[in-house]
């Protein structure tokens, strides 16, 4: 079967998150052989390195020791920089405010993971001593955020027309890391707002549609790749908002392609079209059902559509029954990831996504209008069952 690279840099990043190589091998349905591959090859080329089948055995085993240690040696340089811009921030002379640090370097969503024992070591104290505060931590984070709050208060009356967007722009000014959402949460725990009266909301009139409504509620199909179904949901991250454009199957309930950005583009669901595209091998005459959205009724979308010969479908303005099916997987997803937690970065939801979708929906959650089977099993028989009527 074969894999978009998106996907493949999704595979990559969840084993980077910390996960097991066969953990994740199983959640997604892939290899481990294949798992390992995709990983190899890409701290390869994240170190500018050519391919492992284009260099001798001892060739390979020197580089992977070259690997090995600049990867030591960029950890050991991120322990510098961030203890140079944490201590930089505190007035606090002790031991102990550097712990938070060494929790946070340490965790797998970190940008650059860094083990305990380099942070321990290059910073000069034990891992016992790391590990005792640990057993018994001071938060770091309430005492950041009554700092802060005492900042935004004294940046307020000096501006008090300014939101909490001036406000954050005020401290990074200051040389404050922290994102414009956790700026507003601080904002509304101290009840600061701008003395401006709230703007008045402004509606903007859906487009006229470029295709028929070719589905007309009808969310049945009698056979893989006849119909489906796309749209478009966002959720709130620590660094803004976070896109995700999916297409299911109407017959098994399978999304069958996905991509997943910071921005709603058009390009956004081009890329989701033709994963979906590359996963089900380039299926002719699939109706493709969407609301009126500026990014299905783009050129662009609508012309990805013509040149793989699909059948574009639309449904009416304000009408969310008309593609009810697809509001449906949303608002489970809303439910078991999306609204489960705060999510700090983009990353870390997107990886959250993916591996609820991958891992669970498909291979785990079982669905009565399936016959109580999960959608992969549903397909498996139902392929077999053509296999052996052909």
């Amino acid at each position: 079967m074969k894999y978009s690279e998106e996907f493949k840099r999704d595979a990559v990043a969840l084993v980077r998150q910390g996960a097991t190589q066969r953990e994740v091998g199983r959640d997604l349905g892939i290899s481990k052989s294949a798992l390992s591959k995709w990983v190899a090859d890409a701290e390869r080329r994240d170190a500018g390195l050519p391919s492992a089948k284009d260099v001798t055995p001892a060739e390979d085993a020197q580089i992977r020791e070259l690997m090995r240690r600049n990867r030591l040696l960029e950890q050991e340089n991120e322990v510098l920089r961030r203890a140079a811009a944490y201590l930089s921030q505190i007035h606090i002379n002790a031991p102990k405010m550097i712990f938070p640090l060494v929790q946070e370097m340490a965790a797998a969503a970190a940008p650059v993971r860094v083990p305990v024992a380099v942070a321990c070591r290059v910073l000069g104290f034990s891992k016992q001593a790391y590990y005792q505060w640990q057993k018994q931590p001071v938060s770091a984070r309430e005492a950041d955020a009554e700092r802060f709050i005492t900042l935004l208060r004294g940046l307020h009356e000096d501006d008090p027309e300014g939101g909490y967007r001036v406000l954050a722009d005020d401290l990074h000014d200051l040389g404050y890391e922290i994102s414009e959402r956790r700026v507003w949460r601080l904002c509304k725990i101290a009840g600061l707002q701008s003395v401006f009266s709230k703007r008045k909301r402004r509606y903007v009139k859906a487009g006229a549609p470029v295709g028929d409504d070719l589905v007309e509620r009808d969310f049945t199909a009698d056979g893989l790749d006849e119909k489906w179904l796309v749209d478009i949901t966002e959720h709130w991250t620590g660094e803004g908002k976070l896109y995700l454009c999916a297409f299911k199957d109407v017959c098994s309930n399978r999304i069958v392609g996905y991509s997943i950005d910071s921005r709603m583009k058009a390009s956004l669901a081009v890329r989701a079209l033709e994963n979906a595209l590359t996963l089900r091998g380039a299926p002719v005459g699939v109706i493709v059902h969407s609301d009126r959205g500026s990014q299905f009724r783009s050129r662009k979308f609508q012309r990805a559509l013509k040149q793989h010969r699909l059948r574009g479908s639309m449904g009416r303005v304000g009408a969310c029954g008309d593609n009810a099916a697809m509001e449906s997987f949303f608002s489970l997803l809303q439910k078991t990831v999306l609204d489960r937690r705060s999510w700090a970065t983009r990353e870390e939801l997107r990886l959250a996504i993916v591996s609820w979708i991958e891992g669970r929906y498909h291979r785990k959650r079982k669905q009565r209008g399936l016959g109580k089977l999960t959608p992969v099993e549903f397909e498996t028989i139902l392929r077999s069952a053509v296999d052996l009527a052909a």
